[in-house]
């Protein structure tokens, strides 16, 4: 298990950040979603043992999110989305810096620093001073940061905030690549897109609650019920047949071969029979699926 938490809560003064946050991950790539206000930052540092919750349990690898705290962090990484650079200090000097506050010896952490700056992309511009940075260059030190010491799991904050379109492409790329090496990721982002590349699940938090958990094919499937259909030619002619048999479907005069049609559990054997009389070669037929974008806004659109 990577982290389970139960009934957890977290109130800053009055105001209830989370709220009974119940929920079993495993490992993985998630994507940590939900709306400005949601409680997802929160949610990482309590995770983290940064905030201590103000009721329930919870675990990460194990540890204790209360008595763990230590342990928990030499085992986690994280990229803040706030700037945590000190600006005196050189690129290398700051992942070196990060790998000794995680526990590791100096020696160890000059090598793991070496090695992690290659990997986040960066070269000689490591011996500069980070105030120098372009903010690309800043996110990937944050990066290396975060995985100075060999993390199972690594919470990213807005990791491609700021980002020209090839330093985001080359950001993804890094994290998508993590799985490779088998490095968990919690992936914090407002540009759906990216959590859409890089992610298998989805934990959706909304007004400090969690209203959604799962695969991010279930959370993108369209209306239920629907399939898409395409079929090599005479469309026309299968639809004819669907909506005489009294399936709903949308037509598009222009793509008269590709159909969303609305099927119950039941009625799919129906379909097949009616698409053989009307003799057309089927070449998919599938639920629909929209995207993550999409996705998000219906299901905010929803009373919860």
């Amino acid at each position: 298990m990577l982290f389970q938490l139960e009934s957890v809560n977290h109130f800053y003064g009055a105001f209830q950040a989370l709220t009974d946050i119940t929920v079993k991950i495993q490992p993985g790539a998630i994507g940590l979603l939900g709306p400005n206000g949601a409680g997802k930052t929160t949610l990482i540092k309590t995770l983290l043992g940064l905030l201590d919750p103000d009721g329930g349990t919870g675990s990460v690898l194990d540890n204790d999110i209360r008595t763990g705290a230590k342990a928990i962090r030499q085992r986690v990484g994280y990229m803040p989305e706030t700037e945590c650079l000190f600006g005196r200090m050189t690129g290398f000097e700051s992942v070196v810096y990060a790998g000794r506050l995680s526990g590791l010896p100096r020696r160890h952490a000059i090598r793991r620093a070496h090695e992690v700056l290659d990997y986040a992309g960066i070269d000689e511009a490591r011996y500069r001073v980070t105030e120098e940075y372009s903010t690309g260059m800043k996110q990937r030190v944050k990066l290396a940061q975060a995985l100075v010491h060999g993390p199972e799991l690594v919470f990213l904050d807005e990791p491609t905030n700021g980002l020209d379109p090839q330093g985001r492409d080359d950001m993804l790329g890094i994290i998508a690549d993590l799985a490779r090496i088998n490095v968990s990721v919690v992936l914090s982002s407002h540009l759906l897109n990216d959590v859409e590349r890089v992610c298998e699940r989805v934990l959706v938090l909304v007004g400090g609650r969690v209203r959604h958990h799962g695969p991010l094919a279930e959370f993108t499937a369209g209306q239920a019920g629907e399939y898409q259909v395409q079929v090599k030619e005479r469309g026309a002619r299968l639809a004819a047949g669907l909506k005489s048999a009294g399936f709903g479907i949308q037509f598009n005069p222009e793509h008269p071969d590709d159909l969303v049609v609305a099927l119950g559990a039941d009625d799919i054997d129906r379909f097949w029979t009616i698409a053989g009389t009307a003799d057309v070669q089927v070449r998919h037929f599938a639920p629909v699926q929209i995207t993550l974008e999409s996705a998000f806004m219906k299901f905010l659109e929803v009373p919860q």
